[in-house]
């Protein structure tokens, strides 16, 4: 019950996951990224989507990595800020 409560009063799951994107994409505020090490310290399920998305982030580096034709970092970027978008409907 208070886990809910927290939620509702610090930081919702919708927002820790924008926060969570956002961060892999640039960087966030020390207030952001506080709020958000709150949230993921009592939320199970935002914990397990980090952890993916840092999977996924460190499988795209890999990947990008080895393919012959070189990606610059602008063009992970770009890719980062349409996702980043495209989860703020």
């Amino acid at each position: 019950m208070i886990r809910r409560i927290l939620h509702i009063l610090f930081l919702p799951c919708s927002e820790a996951t924008l926060l969570m994107e956002k961060r892999n994409a640039q960087s966030i505020s020390a207030r952001e990224n506080r709020m958000l090490s709150m949230h993921l310290m009592i939320c199970k399920w935002c914990r397990m989507y980090n952890e993916k998305l840092a999977l996924l982030d460190k499988v795209f580096k890999k990947k990008f990595s080895e393919q012959e034709t070189e990606i610059n970092e602008s063009e992970i970027q770009d890719f980062k800020n349409k996702m980043i978008d495209k989860l703020n409907f």
